[in-house]
């Protein structure tokens, strides 16, 4: 389950790729979920809990399986973990050269509510939040 996570999640975010064992200490701290239709890795999710009260929801769908409703179930599934876990307030993170993720956040009511570069990106980070 973890390295399906790791693949999803560094072919979605080149800019920010991730070791297996990076992968490993962040299911400690996260709720790390992993979608396949039938036998076939499709996508993953991250819940981050709530900070003090926003927790973090992020589904990511590989490109090729996007457009049939796997996003809204890992988004739907993240949210619902992220209530469980007390949160009151819900953001998202994408980036910036991912117009179809942002337009996921954007048609569920997600606003954009900064912006941010890793060290020598030039593709920044999105993160959006629902409103109260």
């Amino acid at each position: 389950m973890l390295r399906d996570w790791q693949h999803v999640h560094n072919e979605i975010i080149p800019n920010a790729v991730l070791s297996l064992d990076e992968v490993r200490e962040r299911v400690q701290r996260h709720h790390l979920e992993v979608a396949y239709l039938g036998d076939v890795l499709v996508g993953c999710s991250t819940v981050r809990p709530p900070e003090p009260d926003a927790a973090t929801v992020i589904a990511r769908v590989l490109p090729e399986y996007r457009g049939q409703g796997i996003g809204r179930q890992l988004y739907e599934r993240g949210l619902a973990v992220a209530r469980d876990l007390g949160a009151s307030v819900i953001e998202t993170i994408v980036l910036a050269s991912n117009v179809d993720g942002l337009r996921f956040a954007q048609q569920r009511g997600f606003v954009e509510t900064e912006r941010y570069l890793l060290p020598g990106d030039n593709d920044p980070f999105v993160t959006l939040r629902l409103p109260e």
